[in-house]
């Protein structure tokens, strides 16, 4: 079972995370303007030195940028979450992603592509064609990343961040019908990523927001974890993967 945390921006918390049996440290890079971040290289020297692997995603996706941004950073993934669908959830044209997916792969073989899969919030819109996007993109993609979509994202363009639970049956439809691994992510917490295996059965959890310390009215802090959160989430999840075996 991958357990991947995200929003992890300093080589000290990339340690803590490996001391706690994180396997994929993830981290984001804001913008374009300022790709070039030396605590962010930091980030990716310590996975490599602890023997855990580095995950970026760029919140930008102009195909000379990315490229550069891998020659800089070498990390072990690197993670795309914009948006494929437009604001009412119907699927857009994902030959171009297809053919640049492609393109990367060949001038990065060692770099793993991640691939954010939206499937909405329960309740929301349950005819999405997360399936049908996942079988588009499953022969570009080396992982799939569910995470919750709720047509108006809290980044725009971009899918993730939520903090909300992703539908779970619809979920596990994309686990069932991948032939790559699949990491569930959207609102997953110390309090129900046990519940979220034993229900969707993916490859891999991954938390965000709800491992993100809190401020005085109790949101959550971007950009900053709650190490306690981290290692019930990791235990959770080993508790799960425990079962399932």
């Amino acid at each position: 079972m991958i357990v991947q945390i995200y929003e992890v921006q300093k080589p000290e918390e990339a340690e803590k995370c490996a001391e706690l049996g994180v396997d994929h440290v993830g981290s984001v890079i804001i913008s374009g303007e300022e790709w070039r971040n030396a605590e962010l290289k930091d980030v990716v020297k310590v996975c490599k030195d602890s023997g855990v692997k580095s995950s970026l995603i760029p919140l930008y996706n102009e195909e000379d940028l990315i490229y550069k941004t891998l020659d800089y950073y070498e990390p072990d993934l690197i993670h795309f979450c914009d948006s494929l669908t437009d604001i009412r959830g119907n699927k857009i044209d994902l030959e171009p992603i297809k053919e640049f997916q492609f393109r990367l792969k060949e001038k990065f073989p060692e770099i793993s592509i991640t691939r954010s899969i939206p499937v909405p919030a329960k309740g929301i819109k349950s005819d999405l064609p997360s399936v049908e996007i996942a079988e588009e993109l499953e022969g570009v993609s080396d992982y799939f990343l569910i995470d919750t979509w709720l047509g108006k994202e809290p980044v725009e363009g971009f899918v993730g961040i939520t903090g909300i639970t992703a539908d779970w049956d619809i979920a596990r439809s994309v686990v069932r019908n991948a032939k790559i691994p699949v990491i569930l992510a959207g609102g997953l917490s110390p309090e129900n990523v046990y519940d979220a295996i034993l229900k969707v059965k993916p490859a891999g959890v991954d938390s965000c927001t709800r491992t993100n310390a809190v401020d005085k009215s109790g949101n959550p802090v971007r950009f900053k974890k709650d190490f306690e959160k981290v290692a019930e989430f990791v235990k959770q999840a080993r508790k799960a993967a425990i079962v399932l075996s």
